[in-house]
């Protein structure tokens, strides 16, 4: 298993918000232990020169090999956190994303890798099963709240 700690410095990154049948798309995070931790949308680092929106086209295609179309402006959220005791960073921008027509339909999980080698498992979460206790977290914390909106309903 790899050991994943965060960057030691500010990392800018985009992630895609993909719903199916009321349900986000979420990538499994683990603990060093193998456990299940949390949660959290696919996407990943933008690079140098590089918009928020070809960074975010481009991870889903290095990641599952499709082509999506955002569909939203994004929100914006500072993450600053802690994975197995380092500190991580990052400025996300985070957009709703629609698939090509059946991409992954017969699928309840998706299994791709990562550039580094790491196996990753994603699935859809109802987020009414995130972010309660014996259950895994909605990383980053507070897009759960985000997502439901002040009336604590689906925005």
């Amino acid at each position: 298993m790899t050991t994943w700690r965060p960057h030691p410095q500010i990392r800018v990154v985009a992630i895609g918000l993909h719903w199916r049948n009321g349900r986000l798309l979420a990538a499994e995070i683990r603990d060093d232990a193998g456990r299940i931790k949390g949660v959290r949308p696919l996407g990943g680092e933008i690079e140098f020169g590089e918009s928020w929106r070809t960074a975010l086209v481009r991870e889903f295609h290095e990641e599952l090999g499709i082509d999506v179309t955002i569909t939203s402006e994004p929100l914006m959220m500072e993450n600053i956190f802690v994975h197995e005791g380092t500190i991580g960073h990052e400025v996300m921008f985070i957009a709703e994303v629609t698939f090509p027509d059946g991409a992954f339909g017969g699928q309840d999980r998706i299994d791709f890798r990562e550039d580094s080698g790491e196996q990753i498992v994603a699935r859809w979460f109802d987020l009414a099963d995130l972010d309660v206790e014996g259950r895994p977290r909605l990383y980053p914390t507070g897009l759960k709240d985000a997502l439901l909106g002040p009336a604590g309903r689906p925005v």
